[in-house]
């Protein structure tokens, strides 16, 4: 059976309108694979064989939860993520030792892999907050964590700590700049599980994965629509969502530039994630005033997980070339370097933006 008949054989198991007239492959993800299914009625579908390296029932009940929780909150259930039930009322298909799952298509929907202007990157932080919303009065404490201690950064600090004892492949001797950097900020870096653990700070739905391409748009008015790519949501802090959207929309250059020079945060699109998301979403203070920290507790996370993967030996991220890993950490470092030089005006610019809503 070739692949195209195994994804026909797929769909038919599902609750779709219509008969399957073409499946192409769709997008440029690097985890799942997707397809675009369209059917002879006119309807448009999204087929996806999920990676291996997923719990799949847990990580199917998280998305079946949510979205259905979504789709009764919103003004237009047609322009959300809507997951498709097979036949048997499953939440996806197990086929050939492949998992698949089905999602509506969006119509007149695009994705963008990076902001092209302030006004997408408010337009996202407008989706993130809005998700945020709808979930609010959700019990967080019900979903599963697909990743264990993913943001827990005192234990990305322990992990780190443990693979630099180790130094299997003799590296950490050219990196002492790196590993001195990410040493002095470790006590800073916990506040946030700190502040989780003491309950001074709301567990709530969290993304964990605020890249703008995990954003629809309408393609005519370049106004947000949904939130898509569910696969980590989990319980969290609303810092987690904020503060990595920010690390990777308001930086001035790609996440393995070699030229630090020319890394910083750029402040117009800082005001204008943080414009969207505050006025989207119901944030506490104690929330508000970690902001920032938020961001630099994301970043400097990041850049640890990177500086530890080149450690050992590039296990954990794709690279495609040497030394890549290290890259990627000196710009997240360069990042968090910025973000302490600019604080002042960072918060500044959140004083101004949470006054505009009183």
């Amino acid at each position: 059976m070739n692949i195209s008949s195994v994804e026909h054989e797929v769909v038919s198991e599902f609750i779709i309108n219509g008969n399957p007239v073409s499946i192409e492959p769709y997008g440029n993800g690097h985890i799942n694979n997707t397809f675009l299914v369209v059917c002879d009625s006119g309807n448009k579908y999204i087929l996806q064989k999920v990676s291996d390296a997923f719990q799949i029932d847990a990580l199917m009940k998280n998305i079946d939860a949510v979205t259905s929780f979504i789709a009764k909150k919103s003004d237009d259930p047609a322009r959300q993520m809507q997951l498709i039930h097979t036949k048997e009322n499953g939440n996806y298909l197990t086929y050939n030792g492949g998992h698949y799952r089905v999602f509506n298509f969006v119509e007149n929907s695009i994705c963008l892999e990076a902001p092209e202007s302030t006004d997408d990157f408010y337009e996202a932080a407008v989706s993130f907050g809005k998700f945020q919303k709808m979930l609010e009065d959700f019990p967080a404490e019900t979903l599963t964590e697909p990743i264990k201690n993913f943001h827990n950064t005192p234990d990305r600090y322990r992990i780190f700590k443990e693979t630099l004892a180790a130094d299997k492949f003799n590296r950490a001797k050219d990196v002492q700049a790196e590993i001195d950097f990410a040493l002095a900020r470790e006590a800073e870096a916990g506040t946030l599980q700190n502040m989780r653990d003491s309950r001074k700070l709301p567990v709530r739905v969290t993304h964990n994965d605020t890249k703008l391409n995990n954003v629809l748009f309408d393609k005519s008015t370049r106004k947000s629509l949904c939130v898509i790519d569910l696969d980590t949501v989990m319980p969290g802090l609303s810092l987690y969502d904020f503060g990595d959207a920010i690390r990777f929309g308001a930086a001035t250059a790609k996440e393995d530039e070699k030229d630090l020079s020319v890394m910083t945060i750029d402040l117009d699109m800082f005001r204008a994630f943080t414009r969207g998301y505050i006025s989207s979403c119901d944030l506490t203070d104690a929330e508000i005033d970690c902001l920032i920290i938020g961001a630099k507790t994301m970043t400097l996370e990041c850049g640890l997980r990177f500086l530890t993967d080149y450690l050992d030996g590039d296990n954990y991220f794709k690279t495609s070339y040497e030394g890549q890993n290290l890259d990627r950490c000196r710009t997240q470092f360069k990042l968090v370097s910025e973000m302490e030089r600019l604080n002042d005006e960072m918060q500044q610019i959140v004083k101004e933006e949470v006054s505009k809503l009183k």
